[in-house]
């Protein structure tokens, strides 16, 4: 058997595999992350490890696995994030996740020191707040104190594997996400850490998703209620995590939307996607020598659950899919818009100063037309990112759906009429993610081939397009941009981004080890392990 957890957003996702990726259980632990104003986004690193091990041994215990049954284990997680961690491989403060947009200055510096342009060509990505790099040189900048203790930096799911493993690293596809690996080379680059003013100590060793970081330590073992020999594939980013869990491992096998807290739509690619209006950008696959341009809304599914959280009586018990059906089938928005950047936005107009809105709001609209425009607004957005896909030489004629939200009728069959295109559910959704893992660490243990993925999951539902409902919604697109392209000034004359760091209330112990004996942050951040150790 094999286990994968996913480090969403919300809540790990758990799954036990059999050796060749074939879904057994699934289970979800939820965490909460931390909001607030001037662009902060932020969870504690021991709320991931916490999960991991609760999930883990649920697992065991509701499908009667024996632990000497488990042989890997593989993680993915939230990608453009940032872990700071001391000597020890002890968290300094919470974790920056991928939604905090406080780093404008530090985007700022880079541009000034690279260019946009050459930046992009050489990351496959814009330079932008949401990255990690940026996220880093923010901690730097404002938290002198939380700086002094700094020794190095990971991204989440990089985190769990220290823990499980006492290994310090990194993969390609995580290490394309952090605004500081040159995607020629696969390395860090070195113009970017110079321009950045960061050393090259702080940052792990990269190793390919399907390598054997290690096996778990004996406090690991202990904590998930498995057994030493138990074997740790590296992993990788949620991003393309997805896309092998969508069945999409090669060029041939089309695109997909994840319909998740954030929203994407990507393919496998033989080479880079360079955009001439660096509006998409392209991360590094876990299928080696492969890669996955990528269109990302930051507000998908948290746009959906916002606002179900504020129509319902009881915000902490939203009910979202029935307020989904409500506002599905042939109910008009009726010149009612929704701007979805709660979080600010990524693609296409990487604007972290944009903020929700709706538009021509009046008198007659009811909560139906406001969850309308809401689920409308997704497509609107990714209909904004297939087009750049289009200008580029992408030639996209169909889309799979995963993620949370891909189980609605409703909103799949909106994004079916906005894109003009069908839109196609597969029989794994919310467990994409943990799929695409398990085949990655079937892949690493020499079990399965990534091949294996095309069979793991099926299609089992198709929207079709109404013409004329398309026809409609091509109007109603170019007003939607055209509502953004009114307010961007508006959003930019806005409060600016604090420039200090935010009082969270979260802030970690120094000594916050001592009472977790049994978390990642009691093992030694080490790297540079002999991979045969693993066993």
């Amino acid at each position: 058997m094999i286990i994968a957890h996913d480090l969403g957003t919300t809540g790990n996702k758990a799954s036990l595999h059999h050796n060749d990726g074939r879904l057994v259980a699934s289970t979800t632990a939820r965490y909460p992350a931390h909001f607030a104003a001037g662009g902060v986004a932020e969870q504690d690193p021991q709320d991931w490890w916490d999960a991991v091990a609760s999930a883990t041994r649920e697992l065991l215990a509701r499908t009667g696995t024996a632990p000497a049954d488990v042989q890997g284990l593989v993680v993915s997680g939230q990608m453009m994030g940032a872990v700071l961690l001391d000597g020890e491989g002890v968290p300094v403060r919470p974790a920056i996740i991928w939604a905090d947009t406080r780093a404008g200055a530090q985007q700022y510096e880079l541009e000034q020191s690279l260019g946009a342009a050459h930046a992009y060509r050489v990351l496959g990505h814009r330079l932008n707040p949401t990255y990690s790099i940026e996220k880093v040189m923010w901690v730097r900048d404002n938290e002198p104190d939380v700086w002094s203790r700094v020794r190095r930096f990971c991204i989440a799911k990089d985190y769990i594997v220290l823990g499980l493993t006492g290994r310090l690293a990194t993969d390609r596809s995580d290490a394309s996400g952090t605004n500081a690996y040159d995607q020629q080379t696969g390395e860090w680059s070195d113009e970017v850490l110079a321009a950045s003013r960061l050393d090259r100590s702080l940052f792990p060793e990269i190793l390919d998703s399907t390598a054997v970081a290690g096996s778990l330590t004996d406090a690991a073992a202990s904590a998930l209620g498995l057994h030493t020999g138990v074997r740790v594939v590296m992993g990788g980013g949620d991003g393309p995590m997805a896309a092998v869990g969508s069945g999409i491992v090669a060029p041939e096998d089309g695109a997909y939307v994840c319909l998740g807290t954030s929203a994407w739509i990507s393919f496998a690619s033989n080479a880079p996607l360079l955009d001439k209006g660096m509006r998409t950008f392209t991360f590094d696959n876990v299928v080696p020598n492969s890669y996955v341009p990528t269109a990302t809304m930051q507000a998908g599914g948290a746009s959906i659950q916002w606002i179900s959280e504020a129509l319902s009586p009881d915000p902490r018990h939203p009910d979202t899919a029935r307020l989904t059906t409500e506002a599905g089938g042939d109910l008009d928005a009726e010149d009612l818009y929704f701007l979805p950047y709660l979080l600010g936005e990524r693609s296409p107009m990487w604007d972290p100063n944009a903020r929700g809105a709706f538009v021509g709001i009046g008198r007659h609209h009811t909560r139906q037309h406001l969850m309308r425009a809401v689920l409308e607004s997704l497509g609107y957005s990714l209909l904004s990112s297939i087009h750049a896909f289009r200008e580029s030489g992408a030639a996209i004629d169909r889309i799979d759906a995963v993620g949370g939200g891909a189980q609605s009728d409703a909103l799949l069959q909106i994004l079916a009429d906005v894109w003009g295109m069908p839109v196609r559910r597969r029989t794994i959704v919310e467990e994409a993610n943990s799929l695409g893992a398990a085949v990655t660490g079937a892949v690493g243990l020499g079990l399965a081939e990534f091949s294996a993925a095309r069979d793991l999951s099926e299609v089992t539902a198709e929207f079709t397009p109404d013409a004329d409902r398309h026809s409609v919604h091509a109007a109603r697109h170019a007003r939607f941009t055209g509502a953004y392209d009114a307010l961007a000034p508006w959003f930019a004359a806005g409060p600016a981004q604090s420039g200090g760091r935010s009082d969270t209330g979260r802030t970690l112990s120094p000594n916050t080890s001592d009472n977790r004996a049994n978390g990642p942050q009691s093992v030694a951040a080490t790297d540079g392990a002999d991979p045969s150790d693993a066993g």
